[in-house]
């Protein structure tokens, strides 16, 4: 390992924390991002990426690259998982795309991250390195010293946590845990030839129904169909071991239309994923230590910001680093003081679209439906301060 003492360190080697290298990079500071896994990549399946996390991309001068892996979906549709009704859509082609001043796009995950990668291999000012989880991060009179899981001491500049919602960089600034939403995922992918004549695969999907919700997109080019099945374990309470099983899936989506039924079918239920998030913190910044993406702010995925906001984050994380160049105590305080309000705003939206998107009341049904039927496809009121990135002042 070069000498890391005149470098911003990162902890985490996933899409925020890439991107927040790009970031400081672009500020022409030099990073070294550590990953604790043996070798770099991305779990999951497709992404879907807005308008405010494209343009980020764009200026990061990836887009093009990006738009070989990706697909531009025309419009995000909503249909009721039960009765097939289409609800509620969103264009996103020509007005979408001018108001906003970037596409919305949809990819895999993994060519989303291998792209970003991609570009800090050829950047100089960004070294990288495997194998090492950071356990801990402390401020010294000589500057930051973070630890890995063999005890081994490294010193750097400053700090940024981008370890995901288990941070332990997290741990500086907060002993709160993740919360338990009672929500699972199950995920899976099917070639586009399998799916139906009648399906618009030019569209993202979402089926909603009482406790349950059904996702649906292409990503690899178009080449690849990805679904993933969301439901509320009826079982689940916090001293629940075993919750949100295959045969809960089967029970809490029966009778459900027949498209849906027939999307459960292409379902992994092998591999789940527990949906959590954190509540909203006050202060994620001390001196020259300072966190980003799910490390900061870890979201449920229902309004498709978790990688968006740590885009966001990396492209705010530049611009204060711009200002304030090695005065890193002034440029991360510039940088969560715009970040935290924006951020906590997007993630308690994130479970208060849960709750319509999940409702269970019939009267609350009706009045959401009725609701979203009146709405035109190129009402943008709804999107406006999320897909039109952070106000500038």
């Amino acid at each position: 390992m070069k000498n890391t003492e005149n470098t911003i360190l990162i902890s985490g080697a996933g899409i925020g924390g890439l991107a927040a290298a790009l970031g400081a990079a672009e500020a022409g500071q030099e990073v070294t991002v550590f990953e604790r896994a043996p070798e770099f990549g991305e779990v999951g399946a497709g992404i879907q990426l807005a308008a405010n996390g494209v343009a980020v991309l764009k200026r990061f001068g990836l887009l093009e690259r990006i738009s070989e892996f990706a697909v531009f979906p025309k419009r995000l549709v909503l249909k009721d998982a039960f009765t097939g009704e289409e609800l509620t859509a969103l264009d996103l082609e020509g007005e979408y795309q001018e108001k906003y001043g970037a596409p919305y796009l949809v990819l895999h995950r993994s060519d989303l991250h291998s792209v970003i990668l991609e570009a800090c291999k050829k950047n100089p000012l960004i070294n990288l390195y495997t194998d090492n989880e950071i356990i801990s991060a402390e401020e010294t009179a000589e500057g930051v010293v973070i630890t890995n899981q063999r005890g081994e001491k490294i010193k750097g500049k400053a700090v940024i946590g981008a370890d995901g919602i288990r941070s332990n960089i997290r741990k500086n600034f907060s002993d709160d845990e993740p919360v338990n939403s009672a929500y699972v995922a199950y995920r899976g992918t099917l070639p586009i030839s399998e799916v139906s004549d009648d399906t618009d695969v030019d569209d993202v999907i979402m089926w909603i129904g009482p406790n349950l919700h059904v996702v649906q997109y292409p990503v690899r080019r178009g080449e690849l169909y990805n679904q993933v099945v969301v439901f509320k374990s009826p079982t689940w309470t916090p001293e629940s071991t075993v919750w949100g099983t295959p045969e809960e899936l089967d029970q809490v989506f029966e009778g459900c239309y027949s498209k849906v039924e027939k999307a459960l079918t292409f379902i992994n239920k092998e591999f789940k994923w527990p949906m959590y998030d954190r509540d909203p913190i006050e202060n994620w910044t001390e001196g020259n230590i300072t966190l980003l993406g799910d490390a900061a702010h870890p979201m449920l995925q229902y309004l498709a910001q978790g990688g968006v906001q740590a885009l966001e984050d990396s492209a705010k994380l530049a611009d204060s680093l711009k200002v304030h160049g090695d005065n890193y105590e002034a440029a991360f305080k510039e940088y969560q003081d715009e970040r935290i309000p924006r951020s906590a705003k997007v993630q308690t939206t994130a479970r208060f679209w849960g709750e319509i998107i999940h409702a269970v009341d019939p009267v609350s049904i009706a009045l959401r439906n009725d609701i979203f039927t009146k709405r035109p496809a190129n009402d943008f009121s709804y999107t406006d301060w999320l897909h039109g990135g952070p106000a500038k002042k």
